[in-house]
């Protein structure tokens, strides 16, 4: 047998010298990348292995509303807290506010007397007469109209009366006409078949100056008038039944409206309230006006304060104009396309102003945004999003008890209508589209008062919330400080 040399021998003893050390290289590799990935643990383990929270806040997705646990006790107990005192805050909300609206409504017939009426007699005979005492002895009770007997000596005709009333002078009128007596007097003699007795007696009103207003007082005012009907054809056909020269026989044949219905009357709605679509624009409309000016102010401080933090960044002196021009702009476009949509649906703007009857209405709705908008501009800066609707309630509460029905009929608390926001634009709206009086300017005044009650009212409160955020931010950096 041949025997290996030395040299091969050693070699051969090296190479596996190599490979027992790759081996054992590779062997530690795998066991410390082994140890570097670990192993999954069974479930129970897995489970057992997440941090005990149950002290802090629950863990999202994982609880029932009842569940014991620390965490979604104190979360539940905070919710519970915040439901309830905001349940509390809406009950006294109903109570203090829309007993407001409630309130205005509620005894409105103890107050119709405070509508005035005229009687004015041009006859000056027996019919006249007849329906001057009717209307006296239908007054003086705080549910009947208060009747005035006006000479007509202070009128040079009818028609004076008729604007009087247009001129919201008075809220009716009613006429004896000129002749009244003596043109009966000549049907009974003539037997005069075309007779019409309901041209003895005129009652002048405007529907449009208050549409409610007006179902109040058409009923009211046809007491004493059928009153005065009846009294009259009791009166005249007495008078005919005893007069020899009359062959009533005859006058029953031929005219016999003369006996049965002497006189009568006719109403002259002067402002009828013609238009259905003005009940959007003049009243309802108004709600939906305010509702849009307080999403605008939820939209402007959203991204004033919350969204861009601009609020914070900006000097005071550039703050304040940003706070004052940019509800100006946003309105301005935003109240053309509410008047655009009363257009779209044909409300008759240009029925008496021609086409400035629209640009006034749009004017209007701008300064009607602007009076009731930055009144809630002002108040958000201290009231903040959360408690604006409650102001938002009031608000709205306050300017529709006033506007639905005479303010004359209202407790005397309700006084203060004549200066609200929606009273004025309602103002306005009418005489554009119904042609009532003309106080546009009074309108507009009493509009740009509130403009600059507000402007000025935001801009002290803007002051001081800024002053308590900059004492903040200098309290938080001395902290700061102090921890470095």
């Amino acid at each position: 047998m041949k025997k290996s040399s030395p040299r091969s021998r050693v070699s051969v003893d090296g190479v596996e010298q190599e490979q027992d050390q790759d081996r054992t290289r590779n062997n530690s590799i795998e066991s410390s990348s082994a140890s570097a990935i670990p192993k999954p643990s069974p479930p129970s383990q897995r489970h057992s292995a997440v941090p005990n929270n149950n002290d802090g806040p629950p863990q999202p997705f994982s609880n029932g509303f009842w569940d014991k646990s620390p965490g979604m006790t104190r979360s539940r107990k905070m919710y519970l807290q915040v439901l309830f005192r905001g349940t509390v805050l809406i009950i006294l909300v109903i109570f203090g506010y829309l007993s407001i609206f409630w309130g205005s409504l509620f005894k409105t017939t103890e107050y119709i007397h405070k509508l005035k009426g005229w009687v004015v007699d041009f006859d000056g005979g027996s019919i006249g007469q007849t329906v001057v005492e009717a209307f006296q002895n239908n007054t003086g009770l705080p549910s009947q109209l208060t009747w005035q007997v006006i000479d007509a000596s202070q009128f040079s005709n009818v028609d004076e009366v008729a604007a009087a009333v247009v001129d919201e002078q008075v809220w009716v009128a009613v006429t004896i006409n000129p002749g009244a007596s003596n043109n009966l007097s000549a049907a009974i003699a003539n037997a005069d078949a075309s007779y019409d007795g309901s041209n003895a007696i005129t009652a002048y009103a405007a529907e449009a100056r208050n549409e409610n207003g007006y179902s109040i007082i058409e009923p009211i005012m046809q007491v004493p008038l059928l009153a005065a009907v009846d009294a009259y054809a009791r009166q005249n056909a007495l008078q005919v039944g005893t007069n020899g020269s009359i062959n009533v026989q005859n006058l029953l044949e031929q005219a016999p409206g003369v006996l049965t219905t002497p006189i009568y009357y006719t109403i002259n709605n002067l402002r009828p309230f013609d238009v259905p679509v003005a009940q959007a624009v003049d009243f309802v409309g108004l709600i939906y006006l305010l509702i849009i000016s307080f999403v605008t102010c939820i939209n402007n401080y959203q991204a004033r304060v919350f969204i861009s933090g601009i609020n914070r960044h900006l000097r005071l002196r550039s703050l304040l104009l940003v706070r004052i021009a940019v509800p100006f702009v946003s309105y301005f476009v935003i109240s053309l396309f509410f008047s655009l949509l009363s257009l779209a649906f044909q409300a008759p703007f240009s029925r008496f102003y021609g086409k400035a009857g629209f640009v006034i209405y749009w004017m209007m709705n701008w300064c009607g945004m602007m009076s009731l908008g930055l009144a809630l501009e002002s108040l958000i800066t201290v009231l903040t999003p959360a408690f604006t609707p409650f102001f938002l309630i009031l608000w709205i509460i306050s300017n529709v008890s006033v506007a639905s029905v005479p303010i004359e009929v209202l407790p005397g608390v309700f006084r203060y209508g004549y200066a609200a926001p929606f009273y004025n634009v309602s103002l306005t709206v009418r005489a554009i589209l119904f042609n009532t009086k003309n106080k546009i300017g009074l309108n507009f005044g009493v509009q740009i008062a509130w403009i600059a009650i507000s402007i000025v009212t935001m801009s002290l409160l803007t002051i001081l919330m800024r002053k308590k955020e900059e004492k903040a931010f200098r309290q938080q950096n001395n902290k700061d400080i102090e921890k470095a």
